[in-house]
């Protein structure tokens, strides 16, 4: 059994197509990319974290997408996820919608976990940095006491940023990345690597 790790799959988003430069000509072949590339990898008895922003466009077609994706799916809430707690009181009504969908759990904020032995903390959020100008969502944000952290959010800003790994889509060739991959990364030390480039459909 493997453990692996992706977000921002943004599902049925059309703009990010362009946002982030996704070379798909258009938001379905996009969704079927994922699609293919996420079962390519995680098998029926694997474990996946999807560190929030599964699905956007028309939700009631979005969201039933998860259903179609391999392994046992935990589900960090993202701010693009109608079921994450910022959204105040809203959020609870959505959780059962994307259990429903094919969520095996769903967590909020930062959380602790082990990558081949190596405490991490995990949350939709970097530490710092951003796809504007400005660090949105600061109240959501993990306090950074000298942790690695592994997040989304970014998209393509970067791989790597000193102890922070992005694992969203956009860096890794819209594909989920394993745990053996971070432990890599994680051992190397410290450093900056650009994303993965996205090949296309």
């Amino acid at each position: 059994m493997t453990t692996w790790f992706t977000s921002d799959l943004h599902f049925g988003h059309a703009n990010i197509i362009e946002y982030s430069g996704r070379p798909f000509a258009d938001v379905q072949t996009m969704n079927e990319a994922l699609i293919e590339r996420w079962n390519e990898r995680a098998q029926p008895d694997d474990t996946v974290w999807v560190l929030g922003d599964v699905a956007m466009g028309k939700i009631v077609d979005t969201l039933p997408l998860v259903g179609r994706l391999t392994g046992r799916k935990l589900l960090l809430a993202g701010n693009h996820d109608r079921c994450w707690s910022g959204h105040g009181p809203r959020a609870q009504e959505w959780l059962e919608r994307y259990l429903d969908a094919g969520f095996d759990e769903i967590h909020q904020g930062a959380i602790a976990l082990t990558v081949g032995g190596h405490d991490v903390l995990a949350c939709h959020f970097p530490y710092q940095g951003d796809t504007q100008a400005i660090d949105r969502y600061p109240e959501a944000r993990p306090v950074d006491h000298g942790a690695w952290l592994l997040h989304g959010h970014v998209h393509e800003q970067w791989r790597q940023h000193r102890r922070m790994i992005n694992v969203g889509s956009d860096a890794w060739d819209c594909r989920p990345v394993d745990e053996a991959a971070l432990l890599a990364l994680l051992e190397a030390g410290p450093r900056d690597l650009e994303p993965l480039a996205t090949t296309g459909a």
